[in-house]
C-alpha cells in the first residue's frame, strides 16, 4: 500500500540540521513515529517527499528553512522587562536564566514560547522565532507501515 492523503503512516527516521549535520530528532526503536497526511498537521514538503512511498521504502531529502519553519525573524527576538516575570513582587531567578523556555500570552491571548537569550539588569532578551525558523532540515528514515 502506498503513501496517499489520508493515509496513517508509521515512520523511522533521523532529522538533522541539514547545514551543521547536528541531530534533532531521531524516533526510537520501539517508538516508531505515526503521522496522518493530508489533514495539514505535516510540513506541505514532508508530505510532497513522502507520498507514493510504501513499506521498506527508504527516503532521505531535504527541506529548505523557507519551506520549514521560515527565516529567523528579527522582530520576534526583544528584550522583556525583567518585572514582567514578578508573581506576588518576587521574580524567581532560577527561571529566568539563558537557555530556558518561558510560555507566554500576548495582548491577544495568544500562547508563544521565549526562549531566553540574555538576562540583564532590567530586561531578559527573548527569542520567539521557532526553534528550527532559519534551519534546512534533513530527514532521512524508512517506512515502517502504512495504514489507510
Amino acid at each position: 500500500m502506498k503513501i496517499s492523503p489520508k493515509s496513517i503512516v508509521a515512520l523511522s527516521y533521523t532529522l538533522t540540521n541539514n547545514a551543521t549535520g547536528e541531530e534533532i530528532e531521531k524516533t526510537q526503536e520501539d517508538k516508531i513515529m505515526k503521522f496522518q497526511f493530508g489533514i495539514g498537521e505535516l510540513l506541505l514538503d514532508f508530505e510532497k517527499n513522502l507520498i507514493g512511498l510504501q513499506k521498506d521504502d527508504k527516503f532521505d531529502f531535504v527541506i529548505e528553512y523557507n519551506d520549514a519553519y521560515g527565516p529567523v525573524d528579527k522582530y520576534a527576538i526583544f528584550d522583556v522587562p525583567k518585572d514582567t516575570f514578578e508573581i506576588d513582587g518576587i521574580i524567581d531567578e532560577e527561571m529566568i536564566k539563558i537557555g530556558n523556555k518561558i510560555p507566554m500570552t500576548d495582548n491577544q491571548g495568544n500562547k508563544h514560547v521565549g526562549l531566553i537569550t540574555v538576562v540583564m539588569e532590567n530586561a531578559i532578551t527573548m527569542d520567539f522565532n521557532h526553534p528550527l525558523a532559519g534551519a534546512d532540515l534533513r530527514f532521512k528514515g524508512e517506512v515502517q507501515e502504512v495504514f489507510e
